[in-house]
Order: structure tokens, then C-alpha cells, then sequence
């Protein structure tokens, strides 16, 4: 998967905030603790320092959601952190985005924090930010 099919696809996915540009994936991608997980369809980009795992960006094209791709997905990027030795995940999702916050819930996320007015919206008010934590350990 390429940085312009991750642009593409999280373009496709990110209607109600900014997306990322090929220019933000190949650069993210170009860093030797950043990991790429999943396809076209459903990617994760994640960043793994030490025993700390974060969720970066998590994207699935509107054509394929609702089939379970996110969950694998998560599931994947989960593994892979654990195999490179973390043991705590972080994410951030924005407080209106209700099926991502509910996926991160039934994943074993809890909410750690808030970023009040993190996610600029082109209509209405800015939305806060939710943190969210999972121990890997276990899963």
C-alpha cells in the first residue's frame, strides 16, 4: 500500500475533518517507528516507541465499511505492537464520531483524557478530543 492509496482512502473515509495528504503519509511512513497495517479497504498507521503503542490514524473507504475490516484491522495493529514489545496503546477519536468510539470501546479502550475543541469542523463547533488507553497485555 502506498502513501497516495492511504491518502485516497482516508480522503474517502474523512468527510467531516481534514484528511491527510500523500505528502503527510510518505512522511509518516518514512519514519523507522511508524507501522502500516491492512489495505486499501482498511488501513491503520501506527507508532510504536518503547513499550507505548499509539493509533495514528485508523481509515476504512466508506465502500467496505460495516464489515468487520476496522475490527481486524485493530486486532492486527494489537499484535504487532505486542510482538515489538509494548504493552499500553493509545489512540485519540473525536467525541462525535460515535461507531469509532464504540469500536475503541469494545476493543478494551477506556477513556484517559480530553482535548477540549481538538477537531476542527467546516460546519458547527469544534469537537473535543477523546484519549483513550488499552493495556495489551493479555489481549
Amino acid at each position: 500500500m502506498t502513501p497516495q492509496d492511504m491518502a485516497d482512502t482516508h480522503a474517502a473515509a474523512f468527510t467531516r475533518s481534514r484528511p491527510w495528504s500523500t505528502e503527510e503519509f510518505a512522511d509518516l511512513v518514512a519514519n523507522r517507528f511508524t507501522y502500516t497495517l491492512g489495505d486499501k479497504r482498511s488501513f491503520a498507521l501506527i507508532q510504536v516507541i518503547s513499550d507505548e503503542a499509539e493509533l495514528l490514524t485508523i481509515a476504512t473507504h466508506p465502500d467496505y465499511q460495516r464489515q468487520g475490516l476496522a475490527r481486524r484491522v485493530m486486532t492486527g495493529w494489537h499484535a504487532k505492537a505486542q510482538h515489538l514489545g509494548a504493552s499500553r496503546a493509545f489512540l485519540e477519536v473525536a467525541s462525535d464520531n460515535r461507531p469509532a468510539v464504540a469500536l475503541y470501546q469494545s476493543c478494551g479502550y477506556t477513556p484517559c483524557g480530553r482535548r477540549k475543541a481538538y477537531y476542527h469542523r467546516e460546519i458547527g463547533p469544534n469537537v473535543d478530543a477523546i484519549v483513550m488507553e488499552c493495556h495489551l497485555s493479555g489481549k
